[in-house]
């Protein structure tokens, strides 16, 4: 198993570009099995997710290959990566256990195979360590849409011998992939889908954005309530991930925390519409730029109180990552964490730091102090493994974080990225390992 070695003390002065959102990558990918026509993306992350969902799109039988484009979308046109995709022939509609249980977004392929090929089996997603993530919603969802699901040996039969049938359908709550998946499967349905209660995250926009230039027909795009007018087939298109606003959101973290200044390079301001003004009362210096944001400090870090919401609120996904700021701001902050129920397991972990946390339920009150101690920690899940990076950067003498195969499943490159900016951080290699639980967070 791999670990980061961090000594630390060093301000993070420097340039960061942010690549690919993961999180908008992922049903994007899966979206290219909605047409028999090669898709392309530009600015894909090399992350371990991504490998993931590429061997489980091979197994179905999409063709995926490398190549260059020239990106005409910034302000300079220069030649970019492509990722191809080209879902020609699927060669089978089932998704086993031993792909899926990799990474809970593999269910994301359930929508376009059930909408194109009429059918799909799929195993149900792995757990994960931060709470429960029931695919319920999307069962039901594609139910209204008049697939057959049954539950049988731990795989989702879906059937709609049929064909999907335009509906509307009410999400009780709000849900990401559910919003997905279903947004997926209604572009080939026959008739019109009304959801209502979707996603408004920018992966969810992103997504939608790709399907309308393939050719679907989809009104109220970033509000909450959309409306698919189905179609007989969709086309390939060439496509741009959006930046990954939580990688975004993690540097701008780190930043203030080490009293750094640090430019970040492919990314939007307005992507974080509630993180950015936190991030401002907690003493960062924030100026928006052609291309990015540049992040500098104030001299002093405040405690802030957060809740963690569906877009556009306070992200989830920097909530581990706030609290490693709050646990050396001045005063103390309140973290309530409202959207998965074991999402502090990184608490145990920062304080053998020296963090002064104490959870109650679903808050966690965080006294900050002035200096924290470095120690061996274990990352629990993806967004607490870099919480604990974080958390390294500030704290006095040598870190280890042990168990980084979590962090490599969200972060492309980020001991480098970290050391180009002036950190003094390693990755110490080690055997290959397998979760012992099968699960990823």
């Amino acid at each position: 198993m791999d670990k980061i070695r961090i000594i630390g003390g060093r301000p993070l002065k420097g340039q960061i570009y942010i690549g690919g959102a993961k999180n908008a990558a992922l049903p994007l990918m899966a979206a290219s099995l909605l047409t028999d026509e090669p898709v392309h993306f530009r600015n894909i992350p090399d992350l371990a997710d991504i490998t993931s969902m590429a061997i489980l799109l091979e197994h179905l039988g999409v063709d995926i290959g490398q190549g260059m484009d020239i990106d005409t979308t910034g302000q300079l046109s220069v030649p970019t990566p492509l990722m191809k995709f080209h879902a020609h022939h699927i060669k089978t509609t089932t998704a086993p256990y031993d792909l899926v249980r990799k990474m809970r977004a593999s269910i994301l392929v359930l929508g376009p195979l059930l909408a194109r090929m009429g059918q799909s089996v799929i195993s149900m997603p792995g757990g994960c360590a931060i709470g429960t993530r029931p695919i319920d919603l999307h069962l039901r969802a594609l139910e209204a849409l008049g697939a057959e699901i049954t539950l049988d040996e731990g795989y989702v039969h879906a059937r709609a011998p049929k064909g999907l049938k335009g509906t509307t359908f009410t999400f009780p709550l709000i849900t990401v992939t559910g919003t997905e998946n279903v947004l997926m499967a209604a572009c080939l349905a026959e008739g019109e889908t009304k959801l209502i209660n979707v996603a408004r995250e920018p992966e969810v926009i992103d997504l939608a954005n790709c399907l309308v230039s393939m050719g679907a027909k989809i009104n109220g795009i970033g509000t909450d309530t959309l409306v698919i007018e189905g179609v007989d087939r969709l086309s390939g298109t060439t496509h741009t991930v959006i930046p990954d606003r939580i990688e975004t959101g993690t540097y701008a973290i780190g930043a203030l925390m080490t009293h750094g200044d640090v430019t970040l390079l492919n990314t939007k301001l307005d992507m974080l519409p509630t993180f950015i003004p936190t991030l401002q009362d907690a003493g960062a210096i924030i100026e928006e730029l052609p291309n990015g944001l540049r992040v500098s400090s104030t001299g002093r870090i405040n405690g802030v109180d957060i809740m963690t919401e569906p877009y556009p609120g306070f992200p989830t996904d920097l909530q581990a990552q706030f609290m490693a700021l709050m646990c050396t701001a001045d005063g103390a902050s309140m973290i309530t964490e409202t959207i998965w129920e074991n999402r502090f397991m990184h608490v145990p972990e920062l304080q053998r730091l020296g963090a002064n946390i104490i959870v109650h339920n679903a808050s966690a009150m965080v006294r900050g102090t002035k200096k924290l101690s470095g120690a061996q920690v274990m990352a629990t899940d993806l967004r607490a493994s870099v919480s604990l990076i974080l958390a390294g950067l500030v704290s006095h003498g040598e870190t280890i974080v042990n168990r980084v195969y979590h962090l490599d499943r969200g972060y492309e490159q980020v001991e480098n990225k970290l050391a180009a900016c002036g950190i003094e951080i390693e990755r110490i290699k080690g055997e290959p390992h397998e979760p012992e639980d099968k699960r990823v967070a």
